[in-house]
C-alpha cells in the first residue's frame, strides 16, 4: 500500500513537472519559432505552430538588424555589452570586498551597515529616478556608456554584497588560520585556500548581476536618450511603433538575438552556478 501511494505521489509531482515545464518553455519555443515565419503565417487562421521548409524565413532577421526605421543594431550590442561587462566586474570586486569585511572584521557600525544594505534593497528603482538622473546629468554622462553603469551598480551592488557575504560565512576562519600555521601569510592563504572555495559563488552571483544589467529597462530609458546609445531593450522598444502597425516577426527576431548572449553565458557557468548555490544554501 505504501509503494502504490508512494507510486501515485511520484506519478503526479512528474505530471505537475511536466505542466510548469511546457508553461514556462512555450512561451520561448513561440518566440523562436514565430522569428523564422513571414508575416502572413504569425497572425490570422493559417497559424504555423513549425518553421516548414515552405515557409521559412530569415527576414525577420534580416529586418531586425538591418532595418532603417528604426535605432541601429550594431552600437546596441555595443552598449550592452559594455554596461553589462564592467557592471559586473565592478560589482563582483566591490561586493566580494564589502562582503568579507563584514565577514571577516568586526568593526564599529558594521550590524548598521549590513541592515541599510537589506533597506538599500527594500527601495524601489523607480523611486530614485529623479535624483539618480540629476546626479548622472550633473557629471556629463548621460547617454554614455560609464554613467548607465554607475546606475546600474548602484541596483546591483546590495544584492552582490548580501549574497556573497552568505558565501563567505560558509567557508570555515579555520582553514586559512592552519595555513598559516603550515607556513602561509595571511594573504597567501586567503588566495590558496579561501578563494577556490568561493568561486562557485562568484559565478552564481555574477550571473544574477549579468542578467540584471542585460535586461536593465527603466533606468537605461531615462540615462540613454540618444539612438546611438540605447542598449538593446531599448532597441527592441523601438520596434513597436504606437502609429503603424507593428512587424512581430522581426520583435521576435530581435527578442532572439537579445537572449542568445544569455543563454550562452549560461550555458557555460551553470555547472559553477549550480555548486553556488547549494554551497551558499549551507550558512547564511
Amino acid at each position: 500500500m505504501i509503494k502504490i501511494r508512494k507510486r501515485l505521489a511520484d506519478t503526479g509531482f512528474g505530471f505537475l513537472a511536466i505542466i510548469v515545464f511546457v508553461f514556462s518553455a512555450f512561451p520561448v519555443y513561440w518566440m523562436v519559432n514565430t522569428s523564422f515565419l513571414p508575416n502572413n503565417r504569425i497572425r490570422g487562421e493559417n497559424l504555423s505552430f513549425f518553421p516548414t521548409p515552405d515557409v521559412f524565413t530569415l527576414n525577420n532577421y534580416r529586418a531586425a538588424m538591418f532595418g532603417e526605421e528604426r535605432a541601429p543594431f550594431p552600437p546596441a550590442v555595443v552598449n550592452s555589452i559594455g554596461v553589462t561587462f564592467l557592471t559586473v566586474v565592478i560589482a563582483l570586486v566591490v561586493g566580494f570586498a564589502a562582503a568579507l569585511a563584514l565577514t571577516r572584521f568586526n568593526f564599529k557600525g558594521r550590524r548598521t551597515f549590513i541592515l541599510m544594505i537589506l533597506v538599500v534593497q527594500m527601495i524601489p528603482g523607480e523611486a530614485m529616478i529623479i535624483s539618480l538622473f540629476r546626479i548622472i546629468d550633473g557629471w556629463l554622462l548621460l547617454n554614455t556608456i560609464i554613467g548607465l553603469t554607475l546606475v546600474n551598480i548602484v541596483g546591483v551592488l546590495p544584492f552582490t554584497i548580501w549574497t556573497l557575504r552568505g558565501f563567505v560565512n560558509g567557508v570555515p576562519k579555520e582553514l586559512e588560520e592552519a595555513a598559516m600555521i603550515d607556513g602561509c601569510s595571511r594573504s597567501s592563504a586567503f588566495w590558496r585556500i579561501t578563494f577556490p572555495l568561493l568561486a562557485p559563488g562568484l559565478v552564481a552571483t555574477g550571473v544574477f548581476a549579468f542578467i540584471q544589467a542585460w535586461n536593465e529597462f527603466v533606468m537605461a530609458l531615462v540615462i540613454m536618450q540618444r539612438p546611438d546609445a540605447m542598449t538593446l531593450p531599448l532597441w527592441l522598444r523601438t520596434f513597436v511603433q504606437a502609429t503603424q502597425a507593428t512587424n512581430w516577426g522581426a520583435v521576435m527576431a530581435a527578442a532572439v538575438l537579445i537572449a542568445i548572449p544569455v543563454v550562452i553565458f549560461f550555458l557555460i557557468v551553470q555547472g559553477r552556478m549550480t555548486g553556488g548555490l547549494v554551497s551558499g544554501a549551507v550558512k547564511g
